[in-house]
């Protein structure tokens, strides 16, 4: 089994590399440094004596920073190693490294270190997909005490800089030091990175931090210390608990970064490596999940997405008027129209999800100010979903991709292109309504209604939203349920066909609202079944469905986002013990990958294995999982804002003892929580 690799990461610029500190272009993994979705290096090797020294240990500092301890490959259990080898890399516009060698032994050592280098500038899509075929010029060259590699078509330039602080024999191919070490002696130099965006960033700079232990200072936005002081203190009789806490709330302090289109805001990136951008879905999502936390990620969310609404019809961005864009990337591909993600618009649920989002953060900060200056930007997306979400004028929204050639096909959180599928595995055919959809615009309409109400001065529209929230909700109960199967279907197809797939779906329909309430309960049973529940999570497909897959990306995976709507919707319609059944199993899930909920694991049931298997290309950190383990514990509290009020309503398993949660922020200034564990599960 391959070692995991090693990453760090400030903001959108971020290093994987090999357990040594090595970078080199592998298939199995997206190593190099990367910055605004380009690789600024793909190969950073380190040889002694023409060896690669072996590691020894691996320390994660902070999360953009990380120390690497290694020894030549001599050493065994009789012949001790005569040095040791320390890296210390800390990225930021490019990265820092400091690399010292230290020579253990009564007599002297002639060494023979190099440094081999290499960029080639690749868009992340391209690493993403191993294609390589390149349109512009490359080009190298030493620079007095510089080496510069550089890639240029037309006006796209990126160059990557590279110097050393002590003198080095620089060739095009990397730094190569000759070093004589005294009994007991020590070598040092530090080796400065730099991602030069055009070729001119960085000019007069260098990265921005110096040592691996330095304060880390995000570009904007609050510091990780401030950020960690003003989220509630949590504090239980499960230690684990209170680590998968602390992991989450640094990992989300560490995907913020800027976006391109509203400078001066910080919001979440959606995942390490493959979604270190802006993306509308996951942003709202995430923020949802932390708005009793950190609430001023739903703010900065709302701004930018409202800032970026879509203004006109574009096929090839999927883009139409009203829609909330979905991806924002900044590459080679992008920029000249290989891929439409400069901003792409597919996805269809990021507009309602907004509508949801907008409400929320006004029910828990009480700042009406955001919901009034955004009234057109919302009304804007209650017609998209009516004029153009609404394809056929059958009352649900459909999507079919407008792109035909590069546009993505499913266009709701399960975006893979086999994730909507029949129970014997054939793929629905487009325009495809997936159920969940409905939910949200459901829940959208209800929502808005309230803010037209009484915020909007427009009784009229609320009355109208209220009325059209209704009309889904009974049409959704009697087009998609399945009676002889006793659950909602995936999704209708483009001949009106029930997808009669058992999904995690059904667990956002309870979160939505939409489900009546005589079919929650054959939801609820089905979610902590044996069929969906694998006793770490619910699986996005039931086990026993055509295209379940235990590791397939969308058709049997357990994802910690998914899991964290499916409790919420289980409180909200009074199944508290299954709430509670699914967020311990999640959370005890976490202490298997370090604290850190990942992107998604195997759907293998906790009966074949005693850990929660790896899903070989998982992100992480991701932000929604991140996420995660806070929307857990407001499911858990039975958190929820009524008037000026916090209600606290606890169902806490009896395997957690007590939970305490200090300083919840909200429109009553900050509250208290307190539970016991009383659910016998």
């Amino acid at each position: 089994m391959r070692a995991k690799p090693v990453s760090i990461l400030e903001g959108d610029t971020f290093v994987v590399s090999d357990r040594r500190g090595d970078i080199s272009i592998s298939p199995e993994e997206a190593q190099g440094l990367f910055d605004g979705d380009t690789r600024y290096l793909s190969r950073w090797v380190l040889t002694v004596n023409g060896e690669q020294p072996n590691p020894l240990s691996t320390d994660d500092v902070n999360y953009f920073s990380s120390q690497f301890f290694l020894v030549p490959g001599t050493g065994t259990i009789y012949v001790d190693s005569p040095m040791s080898i320390v890296r210390q890399r800390a990225v930021g516009g490019g990265f820092h490294e400091d690399l010292k060698i230290t020579n253990h032994k009564a007599k002297p050592l002639d060494l023979d270190v190099r440094i081999e280098a290499d960029a080639d500038f690749a868009d992340l899509f391209q690493v993403k997909d191993a294609e390589f075929k390149r349109a512009g010029k490359f080009y190298k060259r030493v620079d007095g005490n510089r080496l510069v590699f550089g890639y240029r078509r037309e006006k796209f330039v990126r160059e990557t800089w590279i110097s050393s602080s002590v003198p080095a024999e620089i060739d095009e191919k990397g730094f190569r030091f000759r070093i004589h070490l005294e009994p007991h002696g020590e070598w040092r130099t530090s080796l400065d990175v730099l991602a030069a965006v055009d070729g001119t960033e960085g000019a007069k700079s260098k990265p921005k931090y110096k040592d691996v232990h330095d304060t880390p200072t995000p570009n904007v936005g609050m510091s990780l210390q401030r950020w960690m002081a003003s989220a509630p203190q949590l504090h239980s009789s499960w230690a684990d608990l209170e680590k998968i806490y602390e992991r989450s709330l640094v990992d989300l302090a560490a995907l913020r970064f800027f976006s391109r289109y509203t400078p001066g805001e910080a919001l979440p990136a959606a995942g390490l490596p493959w979604f270190m951008a802006l993306f509308g879905r996951d942003s709202l999502f995430t923020s949802f999940q932390a708005l009793p936390f950190v609430p001023d990620l739903a703010s900065t969310t709302l701004r930018v997405l409202a800032m970026r609404q879509g203004t006109r019809t574009d096929d090839f961005r999927d883009e139409e008027p009203g829609k909330i864009l979905h991806e924002a990337r900044w590459g080679e591909m992008t920029a000249f129209e290989e891929r439409p993600h400069s901003p792409y618009f597919g996805a269809s649920d990021a507009t309602p999800l907004f509508l949801v989002l907008m409400d929320e953060f006004e029910r828990w900060s009480g700042n009406h100010e955001l919901v009034t200056k955004f009234q057109a930007e919302a009304r804007a997306a209650l017609e998209w979903i009516d004029e153009y979400g609404d394809r056929d004028d059958d009352g649900y929204v459909e999507y079919e991709r407008r792109n035909k050639q590069t546009g993505i096909e499913n266009q709701c959180w399960k975006d893979s292109w086999d994730s909507i599928a029949y129970s014997d595995g054939t793929l629905a055919s487009y325009p495809i309504a997936t159920c969940e959809i409905q939910g949200y615009v459901y829940d959208a309409k209800r929502r808005c209604a309230r803010l037209a109400r009484e915020f909007w001065g427009d009784s009229e529209l609320a009355n109208r939203l209220e009325k059209e929230a209704a009309e889904l909700k009974r049409k959704f109960n009697r087009d998609f349920w399945i009676p002889e199967k006793q659950f909602f279907a995936l999704a209708l197809d483009g001949q009106k066909r029930k997808v009669d797939s058992l999904t995690s779906n059904i667990g956002h329909l309870l979160w939505s609202g939409i489900v009546d309430e005589d079919k929650a309960a054959a939801c609820a049973k089905h979610l902590v079944g044996p069929r969906l529940f694998s006793g770490w999570g619910v699986r996005t497909m039931a086990d026993d469905e055509g295209s379940y897959n235990p590791i397939g990306y969308h058709v049997g995976t357990v994802w910690p986002f998914d899991n964290s709507f499916v409790a919420l919707g289980l409180r909200k319609y009074g199944f508290k013990k299954e709430a509670a059944q699914v967020a311990l199993a999640n959370l005890e899930a976490a202490r298997y990958f370090q604290h850190r909920l990942p992107e998604a694991f195997a759907g293998y049931s906790r009966t074949e294995t005693n850990f929660p298997v790896e899903y070989p290309t998982a992100c992480s950190p991701q932000a929604w999982s991140a996420g995660a383990p806070l929307l857990f514990l407001t499911t858990l509290l039975g958190l929820e804002p009524v008037g000026g009020r916090l209600l606290v309503d606890p169902a806490v398993p009896k395997s957690i003892e007590w939970i305490e949660l200090l300083g919840i922020p909200g429109r009553w200034g900050r509250a208290d929580a307190f539970a016991r564990g009383l659910v016998d599960l």
